[in-house]
Parts: C-alpha cells; structure tokens; sequence
C-alpha cells in the first residue's frame, strides 16, 4: 500500500532554512501528483506546493520564492523534497506529504481530495 513518510522538520529562529522530506513507497511513482501541506493549531490543513507527475511545480502565495518543492528516484523509492528558506514565525505547523493519482495542483486549494498522508513532521519557527 502506499506508504509516505516524513523527516526533517525542526526548530528554526526566524530567517533560517529547513528541508523537508518524504520517502514514498507502495504506489507507481510516475502516475502520482505530489504536494506538501501544512497545519498550524486550530486551523484548516493548507496546500504549499505540488508537483505533478511530469515536474510541473505549484506554490502557495505564502510559499513563492522561499520554498521549493522537488522530487528524486532512488533505489526504488521516490523521494520528495520541500527545502524552505526565509522561515517566518507563522510557517510554524504540522507539514504533511500527500499523494495522489488524479489530482495535481488542484490539491494546493482542495487538500479534501489528496488520497494520501504522510503522518507528518513539526516545523517550529521562533521569532
């Protein structure tokens, strides 16, 4: 089954940089768009960036030019990469993986259609 699992998230002083990723295995690697997500406490889980089966990238405002998002084969697993620079306090959240096979950059502003999670990783930015 498709299994996603996350690593890499931290405590950070504001301006400083993190890489996010993901170990995806279980699924065909090329029929699957990937995204990162995000959820601070008592708010809604958010879209930060996608990148869809042929490399297509997508951000979330928040994220444009201080976020990207990649994705690498190796030894038969694909892995996912969110590296963030310039973190601000309010990138504070949960960052979740997330995969699925129809939706791509649709699933930055419908996160209710991703049909995969990872268990997710803590990203704490202090002022």
């Amino acid at each position: 089954q498709v299994q996603l699992v996350e690593s890499g998230g931290g405590s950070v002083e504001a301006g400083g940089s993190l890489r996010l990723s993901c170990a995806a295995s279980g699924f065909s690697y090329s029929t699957y768009n990937m995204g990162w997500f995000r959820q601070a406490p008592g708010k809604e889980r958010e879209g930060v960036a996608t990148i869809e089966r042929l490399g297509r990238t997508s951000y979330a405002e928040s994220a444009k030019g201080r976020f990207t998002i990649s994705k690498d084969y190796a030894k038969n697993t694909l892995y996912l990469y969110l590296q963030m620079n310039s973190l601000k306090p309010e990138d504070t959240a949960m960052y979740y993986c997330a995969a699925d096979p129809i939706w791509g950059a649709d699933m930055l502003r419908n996160p209710q259609r991703v049909g995969y999670w990872g268990q997710g990783t803590q990203v704490t930015v202090s002022s």
